[in-house]
């Protein structure tokens, strides 16, 4: 599958209210289940010295669909496409990298 595909498939899935044009839902469903993300990371730190079982993994991967199902359609809702997003987000790094300027803080280094 590739990001164009996802995009698609995950805009048929998407029922929330005002689609296409409600950027807010999205976006506070990204923050919501990257919290869930983090929260399942600390727990195998709290629980588990940092090491990461089958189960933990497994239950990291679903939370970080969901992060990409919400990323997809906050995309939607902006006129982007994923690929467009990932592509332009290496371009920038590579030139950081370039430049000696990927460590740092800041959009414009």
């Amino acid at each position: 599958m590739d990001f164009d595909n996802y995009q698609i498939e995950a805009r048929k899935t998407a029922i929330y209210p005002n689609k296409d044009k409600n950027f807010i839902y999205p976006t506070l469903g990204l923050v919501g289940e990257s919290g869930e993300v983090a929260e399942k990371i600390k727990k195998v730190l709290r629980d588990n010295n940092g090491n990461f079982d089958y189960e933990s993994k497994t239950a990291i991967k679903k939370e970080l669909g969901d992060v990409l199902w919400y990323l997809a359609n906050l995309c939607n809702e902006l006129d982007f496409t994923l690929n467009e997003v990932a592509e332009e987000n290496l371009e920038k790094l590579n030139n950081r990298l370039l430049r000696g300027k990927i460590s740092g803080s800041g959009d414009d280094r």
